[in-house]
């Protein structure tokens, strides 16, 4: 009989966190919020490989996190980063238009 695991994982979880919060170890919201960001393009981009979804997704994402993050330790208004990202969105949809970058694979429900 397997017992359920998430009440334990979440107490190791909230201690550890509780621990590298009181030893100021634990980074801003905004630098995890931006790092969460990032590491989910990331993986969306290894898991699921590069396809035309994929290829605007996962930089948009990563740059979402660079926003997050040049927000709160660049001195650049928000109308420059939202310019920028639509300069990059314009181009990442255009690549995607390619005949040389796969469509989106349909996996087999397991």
């Amino acid at each position: 009989m397997h017992r359920n695991a998430t009440f334990p994982v979440l107490l190791i979880t909230a201690g550890l966190l509780w621990f590298l919060h009181s030893t100021a170890l634990l980074p801003n919201a905004h630098s995890l919020v931006a790092i969460g960001l990032a590491v989910a393009g990331g993986a969306m981009l290894l898991l699921d490989g590069l396809n035309k979804s994929t290829l605007v997704s996962c930089p948009m994402l990563m740059y979402a996190g660079l926003v997050v993050y040049g927000r709160e330790h660049f001195a650049l208004p928000f109308s420059v980063w939202a310019s920028c990202g639509m300069v990059l969105l314009g181009l990442l949809l255009l690549a995607a238009r390619s005949s040389a970058v796969p469509e989106r694979s349909r996996r087999r429900p397991d």
